[in-house]
């Protein structure tokens, strides 16, 4: 199987080297690497060069875009500058954040999981950070949930469902949207990846609604989302996120926000959602 990386990177010359290193370092390399310089100020773009004199699979795209860092928007706009220079002669899309420490057999270990089952659609592995001089998981989500990171695509799916939503929500979206046209999302507990920044690490004040307007536009609806939104607080340990949640939720269906689904997708969602939610209380 062929896959195709795409990393998003802005002012990344602190691990853009090290994600770089830990790609090439893997037991099967990817057909193509592409890295997207989104108006970075720094070193990335020398960085990445570097890089490409001694690995001709990777190449180097230049975006201009705003520095401000709005959740979702950004990072899928530069994927998508990416995604826009590739041919489509691959098996597995993969889209990585530029802060990582992969294991040396992560891909060979997912592409496995794609071969051995042809209805798996998405495939990942496990978020850790560290604290305290040790690396323990980024537990900001379940365990069957594949984290922004680091995903992998079987490229049936990532064309039936038109690609990455351009907002916050767009990896959970497409999820879900995976599960409601009958592909398996798997994860792969053992592949440990070092995720060096913290999610959210650079996100400013602008960006504090955007979490419950995500809630809106994955069509979850207010009590799914008071839920979700409770727990999601809880688990960053900052109970007063709930409200801004719960504003963004509203401010969100006040303005008449479009959907990142259809309203039959929608429907599926919260089913889906309530389903689930069910399981772990019985």
């Amino acid at each position: 199987m062929k896959y195709y990386v795409i990393i998003p990177a802005h002012n990344e010359e602190a691990f853009m080297g090290i994600t770089l290193q830990s790609l090439a370092e893997q037991t099967v390399l990817p057909t193509k690497a592409v890295v997207v310089n989104d108006n970075s100020t720094d070193a990335t773009a020398s960085i990445v060069q570097e890089y490409i004199n001694k690995h001709p699979w990777i190449t180097l795209v230049n975006k201009q875009s705003d520095e401000v860092h709005m959740p979702g928007s950004k990072v899928i706009q530069a994927f998508n500058a990416g995604y826009a220079t590739i041919d489509d002669n691959y098996d597995i899309i993969v889209k990585l954040d530029a802060d990582l420490i992969l294991p040396p057999d992560y891909f060979e270990s997912i592409l496995n999981e794609f071969i051995k089952d042809d209805t798996v659609g998405m495939a990942g592995g496990f978020a850790y950070i560290e604290k305290n001089g040790q690396w323990v998981i980024e537990s900001l989500t379940d365990k069957d949930h594949i984290r922004g990171a680091f995903k992998a695509y079987r490229k049936e799916l990532f064309m039936q469902m038109g690609g990455l939503r351009t907002a916050m929500g767009w990896d959970t979206a497409d999820e879900l949207l995976a599960k409601f046209y009958g592909w398996k999302v798997v994860t792969v507990e053992r592949l440990i990846v070092k995720h060096l920044k913290p999610t959210g690490a650079n996100y400013n004040k602008a960006a504090r609604y955007k979490q419950g307007e995500a809630f809106y536009t994955l069509g979850y609806g207010l009590i799914i989302t008071t839920i979700a939104g409770a727990k999601l607080a809880m688990r960053k340990k900052k109970p007063l996120l709930f409200i801004d949640y719960i504003m963004g939720f509203l401010k969100a269906k006040n303005e008449g926000k479009a959907l990142l689904v259809t309203n039959e997708q929608a429907k599926f969602v919260r089913s889906y959602r309530w389903k689930k939610m069910k399981e772990k209380l019985f």
